[in-house]
This record gives structure tokens, sequence and C-alpha cells, in this order.
């Protein structure tokens, strides 16, 4: 038999600082301790989860003194749903924590010789900023240390809301989210209580059976609504009943989606979405500028901030009217709408087609006619010849996936040799990596964060550079 390990219990920890990905920091005899949901200041009892070398994690078991800044979580599901890990933490020290962090991934880890960063742009809303948020059934949904199982009936046993981080399986029932403005709540919980009183077969995600699978809500500028309800299997009668239902009871829902997903996973990006009732899209609105919004369409979920992140970006570009740009992972195109105004030509690249479909029509809708817009693997369209034939770039924004840029596309970018690159991304280390290629050639004259997801460890960075003589 194995030797059982040792429970190491720490007592009368101090906790230090933020660290990265949403942990604070102690040190213990020399040894960096990484502890969830603590606040710098707080003395601690930690249980140690990991022993490595040269760090240790664990959890409060606990709090022996609060730290004069910890404040009380605002939301009951905090510490068990994925979520909003920073409540406890005044935002001012987010905000330090996450300008911290994208100094720490340019300068400390990188290496990057970057001038002094800009002070980070706060998000005007803290609470109920987000314009999209998914939810999940689910047969077995996560039940607290305080529940007993046993005595819980069938119905207590269901949820309706986001998965518990480490259980696939596991969804926690959410009463109530303050990541989205009303009636995003009553929707969800309207139709929790519709499915059971109706006996809606919640999904059961371990045996990849059931009906209600998961669904999605939208809003835009005006509190409009799209709704997309999934289904794994067709059932007419019992789908038109909680569409209709759900309809009559939210006049705010001004779009109305099905999608039949039988499927292996949750996603929808390969799916058909159905239009049920309703319009096709929403709108959200920028400037003078109005974005289509589809059931597939991305856009920045805090859309408020996104205007902030796309006037820094404007800056950091410095176009005069004359410059052809090129806005690279272009999503919906509103980037490149955004700047298109103060430029003589942009070109748009984005490999979901149904975004470059928005793209192209928003651009109709909003009059502007100096946007070209493509659709494919960047790596695969941004080549040699396609520079040659659209035009040479004076100006390149990109805003790619947090896995960054291909190698192939920052050779494509090195080679075009714009004028000045504008690099938007929402993860600065894989940011920094790409800086480090892009800084054979070019040097960074301004870096600025952004907040984009109050409450959360997550930073939008933008830097600019320009071509080295």
């Amino acid at each position: 038999m194995g030797r059982k390990k040792q429970e190491i219990i720490l007592e009368n920890v101090r906790i230090e600082a933020v660290a990265a990905e949403g942990k604070a920091i102690a040190r213990i005899d020399g040894t960096v301790l990484f502890v969830q949901f603590a606040v710098p200041g707080d003395i601690v009892d930690v249980k140690v989860t990991k022993k490595k070398k040269n760090y240790m994690e664990g959890f409060i078991t606990r709090m022996v003194t609060p730290s004069k800044d910890r404040l009380e979580p605002f939301c009951s599901h905090f510490g068990i749903c994925g979520g909003c890990k920073w409540q406890p933490l005044p935002y001012e020290m987010q905000l330090e924590a996450k300008q911290q962090q994208v100094y720490d991934q340019l300068v400390r880890l990188g290496h990057l010789d970057v001038p002094e960063i800009q002070p980070i742009v706060p998000s005007e809303k803290t609470q109920y900023y987000r314009n999209k948020l998914e939810f999940t059934f689910s047969q077995s949904r996560w039940i607290e240390k305080k529940e007993d199982l046993e005595s819980l009936e069938e119905k207590d046993r269901v949820g309706l809301g986001f998965h518990v981080g480490r259980f696939f399986d596991k969804v926690l029932d959410i009463r109530h989210c303050y990541l989205q403005q009303s009636p995003s709540n009553e929707i969800r919980l309207f139709i929790r209580d519709f499915a059971l009183k109706n006996s809606l077969e919640f999904f059961n995600i371990r045996e990849h059976r059931g009906f209600l699978r998961n669904m999605f809500i939208r809003t835009d500028f005006e509190g409009n609504i799209m709704l997309i309800i999934c289904f794994y299997h067709e059932d007419k009668a019992q789908r038109e009943a909680l569409l209709d239902a759900v309809s009559e009871a939210f006049p705010q829902i001004v779009s109305l989606y099905y999608v039949i997903n039988g499927k292996a996973n949750d996603s929808i990006s390969d799916q058909e979405c159905i239009l049920y009732k309703g319009q096709e899209v929403i709108f959200e609105k920028m400037e003078n500028l109005r974005f289509r919004i589809g059931p597939k369409s991305f856009y920045q979920t805090n859309p408020l901030q996104a205007y902030n992140l796309y006037c820094v970006a404007r800056e950091f570009a410095g176009l005069t009217g004359g410059e052809v740009v090129y806005d690279l992972y272009t999503g919906t195109g509103t980037i490149a709408q955004f700047v298109a105004s103060k430029a003589s030509k942009v070109i748009g690249i984005e490999y979901v087609p149904e975004a470059i479909e928005d793209a192209r029509i928003n651009a109709r809708d909003n009059g502007i006619e100096n946007c070209e817009f493509f659709a494919g693997d960047m790596k695969d369209i941004l080549t040699d010849d396609f520079v040659n034939e659209h035009g040479h770039p004076d100006v390149i924004i990109l805003d790619p996936p947090r896995a960054g840029i291909h190698p192939d596309v920052a050779k494509v970018i090195l080679n075009a040799e714009p004028s000045k690159i504008v690099y938007v991304s929402c993860n600065p280390a894989s940011q920094a990596r790409d800086l480090e290629i892009l800084c054979s050639k070019y040097e960074i004259t301004a870096v600025r964060p952004v907040d984009m997801f109050p409450h959360t460890h997550h930073v939008e960075n933008v830097v600019a550079l320009r071509l080295k003589n």
C-alpha cells in the first residue's frame, strides 16, 4: 500500500501581495505560497494542496485576522463559482494588480524595453457589465457541503448555471449573477422553473442524454435581448411550449433562436441557429456606428469598456487620413470600422466566415466604403502575395485570441514592415512572447492596460510599436 500523504496546515500566514492568475502570495521560510481568495494583509491558516521544490499552493481553512482592506463578497456564489474571484479585493487594488501583471509579463519576465506604462483604464461598471452569458442545464448540479444529497428531491438536484472548475459534469445552480443586467436572472429562473413544472429533462453531461442543454442571453445598448436555447434533440411540442412561454413572459426578447445540438460538445459555432421569433439580430452602438450582433457574432462582452479599448488603439495608431490599415483578427469589423474615418483604406481579416459577413453588412449599413473584409486562417490569407495585391500596410492593428499570433503571421508582418503596429491583447504573457519577435525590427513606444473584466485577474493590454530607423 502507498504511504498516505501527511496533511500540512500552515498557521498564522500573513498574505503579502496579489499574484498572477487571481491568487495571493505569502512566503514561508523562503518558499513562495500561493493562496486562493486571499487579500494582502490577511492573516490566515492555510491547508497546503501542492508542495513543490520552489513553491506551494493552498487554500484558507481559517481567517485569523482579516486585512483592513478586505471587502465582504457581494455574491452568494463566491468561492464556488469560478468567476469574480477578486470580490474581496477593493477595486483600486485590483487595478494596481493588473497594472503590475502587465509590467511583470513585458518587463520583468519578458525583458522588453518599454516606456513607462500608462495608467490602466478602469471600467465604468464593475457589476452588470457583460452583454453575453452562457448557462448550462445539468441533471447533476454542484451539491454544497452544507446540503444533504440523500434528502434532496429529484427537482432539487438539477441546476442551470455555470460549470464548476475541475468538474466538467458539475454545474452550479445560479440564483443571482451580478454580471449581466436585468432581466437576465429573471429569464434564467423562469426557464428553470418552467422546465421543472413541465417535466422538461435537464441534460446529463456525463451520459449525454436529456433535452435542455445550454442557453445564451445577449443584450444590446437599448436593453433588447437575444435568447438562444440549445436542445440535445428535437421535441417540437416541448420545444415550442418553452419558447412560447418565455417569449410571452419577456417582451424584451426581440430575437429568439433555438439550436438542436446532438454532438459531443456545447459549442454552437458549427451548428444551425434557427430563428423562432422576432428579428435576426440585435445591435451594439459605438460613437456613430452600429454593429449587428447575431447568435454567433463575436463582440467584446463589456461594451462600454470596449469603446475605451478601441479609443486607446486608435490613439496609438496615430492615423492622419492617408494610411492603409490592416486589422487582423477583425471579428465583426469593429476596430476596422472604428478607425476607418481616419484612414485611406482598411483591410480586415478574420477566420470565422459568419463574422466577416456581419462585418461587410455592418460596413454597408454604416455607410463605410473604404473597408474590405476577408475570411480565412490568418497564416494562410496574410501572405506576401496578399499584401502585394491589396496594398502595403502603413499600420497594422491586431487583436488575436489568447494564444497570440502564429509565427507565420509574425513573419509576414515583419516582411511587410508597416510604419506602426498596434497590438491589442487579452493575454499579456503571449503578447510579450510575440513582441519579442516583432522587436527584431520594432521598438515599443507606448503601453496601456484596459480593465475589461472587474473582479477577475484578466486584463487587456494595448501596445504601440514603431519601425526602427
